[in-house]
């Protein structure tokens, strides 16, 4: 049978194809069970969406696990920081059992079964997008205004050579896929979009991100709204440089009446120091404000004709550094405007957090597919010849400054005038052949394709892609167990003073032990979370189970309704 399986005639109903729904939830008196905490996250869990709709997104799961089970596993995972699926195997199954009712959790191998027959038919891309229209009818307050930032996922596995990509964080080119993510102005998410083959931030704004919007976000203004009042717009969106486009700025607000914020890519000269007042600014993510010196004049940004955008930019004084926005929202204050884009650390904050506690970027299988017949990439031979067009261009503007230095300078006596003109014919000479080697690049370059087909690619330059549908459940799973952490939390703070760690006494009550105590008779399953480390932790924790209780939740796929107490606080009967 196995380790800690307990449960036989179950598990032999399930080989023989006996069991139809999978093994019911019985749990049995125990205490001080492992990591019986996290067992005070089901409401949270639930309240998020863990199990919103995976009947209609996702098959039927023959033998003794069902569907609830891996859901719930998985978020259990997640919350108590268990990286990775192989990670898995370090832990005790059959303590981690007793968390779901069970006698034990699935190994690693049934486990990774059980993931890809839930993911083999792009359920869980479904099923994600579901739970994004979830989030923005639940919260429609904050679907006004959108960051939009991509996060490069490095790959350092030996299955392919993907395309390198410069990482910020690390100040390397690094082999890898850009994720593009959706968040509200608090950092939580709402969706991420996946780009194996990275063409920008505009690409996927246009391509998948804006649709998807327009689409899903409730309470837009009507028609007649937007006409009648010129200022109004349907939402925000805010991001870096990156999406940095007058183009894009202008399409936006002309046809879709969508609101731009992000700094100013190429600021002209500095303004006057006078012209800057201190102004007190909201930062939404730490609810406080923070004193700025501001400016802010109506401008255009762009060049050519069809790209010349009317802008309102606002500058930041800090010292002699001045920090440039434009935005094509004119009606609010400027205040307002910087507050929105300076608060985009939040999302900053996010991938941090995500990477370092839910491990966002780990692969979640290890296989590789073939791309698409029709997908574009960029030309190899295209590729090096441009390559080779920016070396040649620098090299020629080193060539000239130092001809423009050599004609600056004083002309030397007579001993060193032969010397001098010499040199100088030599960097004319060389300046010639570097302008030659440029004019011809350039030609080649024009007679070649930036862009060709993915199965037309040579076969030494070909890479794979990396499977994406098991990637974006195990994503999902962890925004919504980001989601369930982050609505505990502001629990948490009606209570607690060090309003920095309450992330990090959540994760203490998640790992730590609990006694669980069903009642058949009375409908009940108590949780009995073992005390924190000082009377400051027990009293926040106290709050939270008290608010707990009031949502009277029942565990998954049982009866009992679930009760949270703290040892030596229980009530004497």
């Amino acid at each position: 049978m196995g380790t800690a399986c307990t449960r036989e005639s179950e598990r032999v109903a399930a080989s023989q194809g006996l069991l139809v729904d999978g093994a019911t939830p019985i749990f049995e008196k125990s205490f001080d069970v492992p990591r019986g905490g996290v067992l005070c996250a089901i409401p949270a869990l639930l309240a998020s969406g863990l199990l919103t709709g995976i009947k209609e997104c996702f098959p039927k799961l023959t033998g003794y696990y069902n569907r609830l089970h891996i859901f719930l596993l998985l978020a259990y995972m997640a919350l108590t920081r268990i990286k990775s699926v192989n990670s898995l195997e370090k832990h005790s199954p059959g303590e981690l059992g007793n968390l779901m009712g069970l006698d034990r959790v699935p190994e690693v191998k049934r486990l990774r079964i059980k993931l890809e027959q839930l993911t083999r038919n792009n359920e869980s891309e479904k099923w994600s997008a579901l739970l994004s229209r979830k989030w923005m009818g639940d919260t429609p307050e904050l679907t006004g205004v959108l960051y939009v930032d991509g996060h490069m996922r490095i790959y350092n596995g030996g299955k392919t050579r993907l395309p390198r990509k410069f990482v910020s964080r690390q100040r390397l080119c690094l082999p890898g896929i850009v994720d593009f993510w959706v968040n509200d102005i608090f950092g939580q998410p709402f969706f991420v979009v996946n780009r194996p083959i990275n063409k920008g931030m505009l690409e996927a704004l246009y391509t998948d991100i804006l649709p998807r919007l327009l689409k899903d976000i409730p309470d837009q203004p009507s028609d007649e709204q937007l006409k009648a009042d010129s200022s109004l717009c349907r939402f925000i969106l805010v991001f870096d440089r990156e999406g940095y486009s007058p183009k894009l700025f202008k399409d936006l607000w002309e046809n879709h009446r969508i609101g731009c914020i992000t700094y100013h890519k190429y600021p002209k000269k500095l303004w006057a120091e006078d012209d800057f007042h201190k102004m007190d600014v909201l930062l939404p993510r730490i609810n406080s404000t923070v004193s700025m010196k501001l400016a802010s004049r109506e401008t255009t940004i762009g060049t050519k004709k069809n790209e010349i955008c009317e802008v309102l930019e606002i500058r930041k004084l800090n010292g002699k550094h001045q920090t440039s926005i434009v935005s094509t929202i004119k009606n609010e204050k400027i205040t307002t405007i910087a507050g929105l884009l300076f608060n985009r650390w939040s999302q900053e904050n996010f991938f941090r957090y995500m990477m370092k506690h839910f491990a966002i970027d780990s692969l979640s299988e290890y296989g590789v597919e073939d791309f698409p017949a029709t997908q574009t990439v960029i030309n190899p031979e295209w590729r090096q010849l441009n390559k080779e067009l920016k070396s040649l261009n620098a090299k020629l503007k080193t060539r000239h400054a130092n001809y423009s230095k050599m004609i600056l300078t004083p002309d030397p006596d007579e001993k060193k005038m032969e010397k001098w003109i010499s040199a100088k014919a030599a960097v004319l000479e060389e300046i010639e052949q570097y302008k030659h080697s440029v004019t011809n690049t350039k030609t080649k370059l024009k007679g070649i394709k930036q862009h060709i087909y993915w199965e037309d690619l040579p076969t030494g330059e070909k890479f794979m892609n990396l499977p994406s549908s098991l990637k974006c459940f195990t994503d999902t799973i962890k925004m919504i167990s980001f989601r369930a952490e982050t609505s505990m939390m502001s629990i948490v703070r009606e209570k607690y003073v060090r309003k920095d760690n309450i992330r990090d006494l959540l994760v203490a009550l998640f790992k730590s032990d609990a006694d669980i105590i069903p009642d058949k008779d009375s409908g009940t399953l108590t949780v009995r979370v073992h005390r924190m480390a000082s009377n400051r932790d027990n009293e926040a924790i106290l709050h939270l189970l008290d608010h707990l209780n009031m949502t009277e939740t029942n565990f998954p796929g049982t009866q009992l309704r679930l009760i949270y107490e703290m040892v030596g606080t229980e009530k004497k009967t």
